[in-house]
């Protein structure tokens, strides 16, 4: 995950078109860092930087010396439409700083939504249309503060509801309409009752956010996620079989240690990869049509890859960077015959296991980004002495103020969207919690007013730590079910409060 920035993006000019771009990597870099029309051109090739392997140093000595030089991709994205401020998204069409994200139209500050259209501030969500601060949902319209429900319309706060229509405040409810509080009600009565809650000022939602948050701690969890499975250990984890300890993961067959992957099967030690993948292992960000993976990142449609980075449409690769020209047969970037090829690995692997390099993922220096920077900090946050203790880079974070004719704290918005100016536009927004300046941008804005929600007082970043602290761990503790006392595995750590049901009780509950 270290190598996987997301998130941070920085002004910087093009090094082969001096076009100013937005760019993983801030000025100053080693190696160049083309746009992207640059990068995927014929004006350069990989393979002029081609180094010859010397026997008498460490191999991840000469990679870093590779990766140092070889241009880089200022932003990871591909058949898009609009979409300059985002990054590792595609086939999307005016989005704005989306992340992750496949098939997504007009949507705003979100993390791996998939087959959207109108959604902000969410994450992980597919077939979402109007959705807003909603965490691990699928197939739902019209909809504020969701987790884990599924099919889902003109409803608020809810958690693990399917099939649900105009309710409110529900936990673990199986195709139900007029419902508040779990309580079933008549059209009549439910147009009444929503009345008593202000859900279009700022002050209603949080204390809606609050009055949610102790009524689902009083309610049944289930233990884990599981949907269409068989022989599975982890957490959202569906159509799938044969896995432990995987998280987020569809449609996976035979695997271990996999983090948000889809259509993968026979892999171990993965995230971000898939669509399809086959054979893969400790590999970051490899998918679309990949087989036979080994240590490596940002790669896809390519095979029989070992310790490449940045590598796509090729194949039979060992330590290459920055391929994509359906090369074959490359060390360091370096062409040989096959017969050479088979024969350099041989003696660069039996050199790698004599220095105790083989085997073991890229040293953490190796990244081209601070681990701050990068996806890793928001699943596992350490300090700066942590970070630099285990070897990985850390950056002095800075945000470039904007051009702005004001600075406005969020305690100062108006509480409701109807007050708010048009010339929000042109203000800064300072977040209550980080002090950090954001802007809202005039979709956005139109998006608030047409779903009557007030102003975000919390920076996009903030908003989006806030949304990965509400899932749960990617850890799984023993523990028993609460109700028949049999012994489950959970994302539940024995000392949480929750009461954790085992699958069999908990649907005996919700049905």
């Amino acid at each position: 995950m270290a190598f996987r920035n997301e998130r941070n993006l920085y002004n910087r000019k093009c090094d082969s078109c001096s076009k100013q771009i937005l760019a993983l990597y801030e000025e100053g870099t080693t190696f160049p860092v083309f746009c992207h029309e640059c990068w995927w051109s014929d004006k350069w090739d990989a393979t002029s930087y081609a180094q010859e392997y010397d026997n008498s140093r460490p191999f991840f000595d000469q990679f870093k010396e590779l990766i140092n030089k070889v241009p880089r991709l200022g932003i990871v994205t591909g058949h898009n439409e609009n979409c300059n401020y985002c990054n590792y998204t595609n086939y999307s069409k005016s989005s704005y700083l989306c992340f992750g994200c496949h098939s997504a139209d007009q949507c705003y500050h979100c993390w791996r939504v998939h087959w959207s259209e109108f959604c902000v501030d969410c994450l992980q969500i597919n077939k979402g249309n109007l959705c807003y601060e909603t965490i691990d949902c699928d197939d739902c319209y019209n909809v504020i503060y969701l987790q884990d429900c599924e099919g889902c319309s003109n409803c608020a706060f809810l958690y693990d509801c399917k099939g649900c229509s105009n309710c409110i405040f529900c936990v673990g409810l199986r195709n139900s309409e007029y419902c508040i509080f779990n309580e079933k009600l008549t059209k009549e009565e439910y147009a009444n009752r929503i009345k008593e809650y202000d859900l279009a000022s700022y002050d209603g939602i949080e204390d809606a956010r609050k009055k949610f948050e102790e009524f689902k701690m009083a309610k049944p969890h289930k233990d884990v996620f599981v949907l269409n499975s068989e022989n599975v250990h982890g957490d959202h984890i569906a159509d799938s079989r044969n896995l432990y300890e995987c998280y987020h993961v569809k449609r996976a067959q035979d695997c271990r240690y996999l983090e948000s992957c889809e259509d993968i099967k026979d892999s171990m030690d993965n995230t971000f990869s898939g669509w399809p993948a086959e054979l893969v292992y400790e590999t970051m960000s490899a998918g679309v049509n990949c087989y036979n993976f080994k240590f490596s990142t940002a790669s896809w449609s390519c095979s029989d890859l070992i310790y490449s980075d940045s590598c796509h449409h090729s194949k039979n690769l060992f330590g290459c960077v920055g391929l994509t020209k359906k090369n074959e047969f490359c060390i360091l970037n370096k062409q040989y015959s096959e017969e050479e090829y088979g024969k350099k690995c041989r003696e660069i692997l039996d050199d790698m296991t004599e220095n105790k390099e083989w085997g073991y993922m890229f040293p953490p220096d190796i990244s081209p980004h601070a681990y701050n920077e990068t996806v890793a900090n928001f699943y596992y946050h350490l300090t700066r002495e942590e970070v630099e203790k285990r070897g990985f880079k850390w950056k002095e974070m800075k945000d470039e103020l904007p051009k702005v004719e004001k600075i406005i704290s969020a305690s100062q918005l108006p509480d409701t969207i109807e007050s708010v100016p048009d010339d929000i536009l042109n203000w800064a927004i300072k977040c209550e919690i980080t002090d950090r300046p954001f802007k809202i941008v005039k979709q956005e804005l139109e998006f608030y007013r047409k779903m009557k929600l007030p102003i975000p007082h919390l920076h996009p970043d903030e908003r989006h730590k806030r949304r990965m602290a509400i899932r749960n761990p990617r850890r799984l503790w023993d523990r028993t079910c609460d109700k028949c006392e049999k012994a489950i595995r959970t994302t539940y750590a024995p000392e949480r409060p929750e009461k954790v049901f085992c699958e069999e009780c908990y649907l005996a509950e919700v049905y």
